[in-house]
This record gives structure tokens, sequence and C-alpha cells, in this order.
């Protein structure tokens, strides 16, 4: 995967500098199984552009990503997220020489049936039956424990868990509960674990036990988990490279295969423009808040029940990149098992030019309504 791309654009010469952040960095991915690739891209363009985050927050194949950028020093990243998707890359005769546009056929058949050797492997227990009781952990068709071995091969516990400065975020939603939970690294001692449950999509894989209770894949819950940082209090300004995998608006389908395509992106996207549509109102709220507060008397801005009610405002401002992956030609409701060496390396190729546009763009400088909290900017060919 390293160097197998045509040549791929760069940044124009200065166009790095001044470029004027305008608050912490935040990087939120999405997960969305091969689809990741595009945020290997997504990273790759910010790392070239010397933009590191403070702050990281991943949801399945999201949190994976994650945890290879905060678990390593800036210098060894990319190297690490390719070596991980270099792993996970189906290999076959039509990845190589594709005529006939087989090569994600083939390389979906070869997950299903064998697994992928450095992620998962088939379950043997799957096959006696559905109705089997064979435990939450092991009901399943797959096996993650291969996954377990790559996480500690090229993630660095350590520079989690305080020895680096990126804050790592991964979401979880608990079996027995239905409720998500977010394991952080500024409060949690982060591990395999965490990030394998954050990753654990049933069917397919089975629960992961934490604190003994068992987690699965939080998207099933919430796939786009912006929430953690709009949320997040204390609140500081922030600039979100929000990274979306999965398309919330899409044409109307016309066949099975289409429903089966447009129902899982539905589905995953996890009402993504709902979510920040909300939290801009509820982020002007607080810039209204703020406001009003300084219209009061210096002598009722003293007054405890005044200053308790004022506490609800805030001055912060996010700034929102907004990056949607680009739907590939003929792809369908399996593209997200598709880690053929055409599909991974397409999606990678995406997410570097679209945020090498956002960068070169740098729309946070422009000047915006000091009362909006939150302003959020797309991606554009």
């Amino acid at each position: 995967m390293t160097n197998r791309h045509a040549e791929k654009p760069s940044l124009r010469a200065g166009a790095t500098n001044n470029l004027q952040l305008p608050g912490r960095v935040v990087l939120v991915l999405q997960g969305g199984g091969a689809l990741g690739a595009y945020q290997v891209g997504v990273y790759e363009a910010l790392h070239a552009a010397g933009i590191e985050p403070e702050w990281v927050i991943g949801t399945s194949i999201g949190a994976i990503n994650g945890a290879l950028i905060a678990g390593n020093k800036p210098a060894d990243r990319m190297e690490k997220l390719l070596a991980f998707w270099e792993k996970i890359e189906q290999q076959s005769i039509a990845t190589r020489f594709d005529p006939f546009g087989v090569s994600s056929l083939f390389s979906n058949i070869t997950t299903v049936l064998n697994g992928i050797p450095s992620f998962f492997k088939p379950n043997p227990a799957a096959l006696l039956g559905n109705k089997v009781k064979l435990g939450v952990e092991k009901a399943s068709y797959y096996s993650t424990e291969p996954l377990a071995r790559t996480l500690c091969e090229l993630v660095d516990f350590g520079q989690i868990n305080g020895m680096g400065k990126t804050r790592l975020t991964v979401g979880a939603v608990n079996v027995n509960s239905g409720m998500m939970r977010y394991f952080d690294s500024s409060n949690t001692h982060i591990d395999a674990k965490h990030i394998m449950a954050s990753g654990a999509l049933p069917p397919a894989f089975g629960a992961i036990r934490i604190e003994d209770a068992p987690y699965w894949d939080g998207g099933i819950y919430s796939n786009t988990p912006i929430e953690a940082v709009l949320d997040d209090n204390p609140r500081r300004n922030s600039l979100i490279f929000a990274v979306n995998v999965w398309h919330q608006s899409g044409p109307e389908p016309e066949s099975i295969a289409d429903v089966l395509a447009r129902q899982k992106d539905i589905q995953f996207a996890s009402r993504a423009d709902s979510h920040i549509e909300k939290q801009k109102q509820i982020h002007r709220l607080r810039h209204v808040i703020r406001e009003l507060g300084k219209q009061l008397p210096a002598s009722k801005q003293n007054e405890a029940c005044v200053k308790e009610l004022t506490a609800w405002g805030c001055g912060t401002t996010m700034h929102v990149a907004h990056l949607v992956a680009p739907r590939l030609d003929d792809e369908d409701q399996s593209k997200d098992i598709d880690f053929s060496f055409t599909g991974v390396n397409a999606r990678r190729a995406a997410g570097y030019a679209d945020t090498l546009r956002m960068i070169e763009r740098a729309p946070w400088r422009e000047g915006n309504d000091s009362i909006e909290g939150i302003i959020e900017y797309r991606s554009c060919p």
C-alpha cells in the first residue's frame, strides 16, 4: 500500500504557512470496515501539512485507525497505519490484473470464507448452529484474536496512556444495558480490549468483556462519535475534522442491490447531519446565554443564582471540517468488506485529496458570526 498509488498531489508551496488553526485539532472517525481506508488518506494529508491531532475519537475501524495514530509518535504514525492496512489488504490474482473489474468480488468472497489473517478468522463453533449457546463472547461467525496480536504489534499503548500527547476516545455499546460508553484515555487506561470492543460488530464478531460487562461495536448505537467532543466539558475552541465514510443522503434506489446499499448507508451514517444541526442549536444557545449575562448590571452578575444560570453559557467555537468519502464506481452493499487492492487504495487516495483541498481552502480563516458556536465546512470536489 505504501507506494502503490499514482503520484499524489501535494500542498502548494506555502500552503501550510499561516494556517491560523482556530483551536485544538480533533479527528473524528466513523466506523465502516474497509471504508476506513479513506481515513488513512485523511490523516496522511494532515500529517503532510504538519497538522497533528490533539484528540482522536473513533468507532470500530475508526477506533483502530485512531489507536494507530494516538498510539505512536508522529514520526511513526504513517508507517504503522500503512503496515496495518497492508496486513489486512486482500491479495489475489485479480487484484493485480483486473480487466473485468472483478477484484472486489474475489476479495469479498475470500474475506467471507477465510477472514483476514491479521484481523479476524472463522469461528468453528459457529458451525454448530445459530441456536447453540456459546456465550456472548463466542457467539459469532468470526474470532478477532488475530486483531489483538496485530494491535499489540503496531500500537504503543504507553503512548496512549500518558507517554504521548494525543488523547484517544473510542465508543462501544454495553450489550446488557444497550447504552453507549466512550472509553477515554484522559480518565481510563486504554488497552487492546477497548479498541476491539469498539469494533466488535455482531453477529460477525463476539463481544469483548471489559470490567465484567460485554461490549459490542459502538456503531450499532451511534456510528458518528462527534458528540463526544461537542459535549466535552470543559469545552475548548476546536477545529474538528469529522470524517464520514457513509452517506446520509443519496439517490433513490432502483434495484434490490441498490436498496441494500442505501439501507446500510442510512443505518451507519447514524444521523450525522442531524446530530450536528442539533448541536448547532445548543451551542448557539450557550453563546446567547453568555451574551445575555454580559448585559446584566455588575451587581446582578455577582449574585449566586445568576452565576448558576450564566454558567450554562460559553464562548467557545467549534469549527467542523466535514469530510465525506465519495462513492466509488460499482460499489454495493458489500463495500465495507472490500479490502481489495483497488478499493483500499482508491479510498485512501480520495481521503488524501479531499483533505488536501480542505486544508488549502482553510475556510476557518473566514470571518464568522460570533453568536454561532458551531461552524461547519463541507468538503467539495
